[in-house]
């Protein structure tokens, strides 16, 4: 019933593409995370973008899920952007420990308790999103501090505090970009999610050993993500946005559809494409 299922699923896609145009290097790939996607019991969204060629993949890509803990990217941004403009500093001392400190709980070992220290610093989930649309992001929605979200009654399916995968690879690429932050705090955050301690079978489980990956996870009952880069061979970096939610297994269809990424876009430019027209 299920091979059914994923047999329709698939002609769908070959009849009608629901997603963003692609070279056609990367066609077999969006073909192999459809069938992930399908295969899994869940519901899943997926997004990757080459950082140099500007080439996207997205699986339900403008569809919502809850961030959880990879919010806490946009909060380090945030709070490194004020860095910046000089209102905050990496050794202002909040809560007893330093901001710095502070951070790499957030980022590294996702702290929440961390996290609502900076982010009431910084002003509460409002601040975050008033610069986050400011600066023409759509699609990221922050409403709640961790402890709130974490005490409400849980839906999965809540608009509040979510991302579509497209967004999210969005925030990634401006991020990485420079136009959110400059280069000595993109480095700072870059370095702190290489050192990401968890979620350690999802996006990394399956890529080659020595891969250089910066992310940070999110995890609800029912739900798990993973965000950030993933750089290839040849240097090339590709942006990646994964939310699992419901169903089983989550971790690992992340970990697939990683593995996938890797080699989809690496395959893809090591092949050159060459067509062929014939006359009328």
């Amino acid at each position: 019933m299920r091979f059914f299922a994923i047999l329709c699923w698939l002609l769908a896609f070959v009849a009608q593409p629901a997603w963003a145009a692609s070279s056609p290097g990367l066609l077999s790939l969006e073909r192999q995370l459809a069938y992930i996607v399908a295969a899994s019991p869940g519901d899943v969204g997926v997004a990757a973008l080459d950082l140099r060629s500007g080439e996207l993949v997205s699986i339900n890509g403008d569809q919502a899920f809850p961030m959880a803990s990879t919010v806490k990217v946009a909060i380090a941004a945030n709070y490194l952007a004020q860095v910046e403009h000089g209102r905050r500093s990496l050794s202002d001392t909040i809560g007893g420990r330093t901001a710095s400190r502070l951070m790499e709980a957030m980022i590294i070992h996702s702290d929440n308790y961390a996290t609502d220290l900076l982010l009431k610093d910084l002003g509460g989930p409002s601040t975050v999103q008033a610069w986050l649309t400011q600066n023409g992001i759509a699609g990221v929605r922050i409403d709640r501090s961790i402890a709130r979200l974490l005490g409400d009654r849980r839906d999965l399916y809540d608009v509040r505090d979510s991302s579509t995968p497209r967004a999210m690879v969005e925030l990634l690429r401006r991020l990485d970009s420079g136009r959110l932050i400059g280069p000595s705090s993109r480095t700072h955050l870059l370095g702190l999610m290489s050192r990401c301690m968890t979620g350690r079978n999802r996006m990394r489980a399956l890529l080659p050993m020595g891969t250089q990956v910066e992310h940070k996870t999110g995890t609800l009952s029912g739900l798990s993500s993973d965000v950030g880069f993933i750089t290839l061979p040849d240097g090339r970096r590709i942006a990646v946005a994964f939310f699992a939610r419901g169903g089983t297994n989550r971790p690992r269809t992340i970990a697939e559809a990683a593995r996938a990424i890797y080699d989809g876009f690496a395959a893809a430019w090591r092949t050159p494409f060459t067509a062929t027209f014939s006359s009328p």
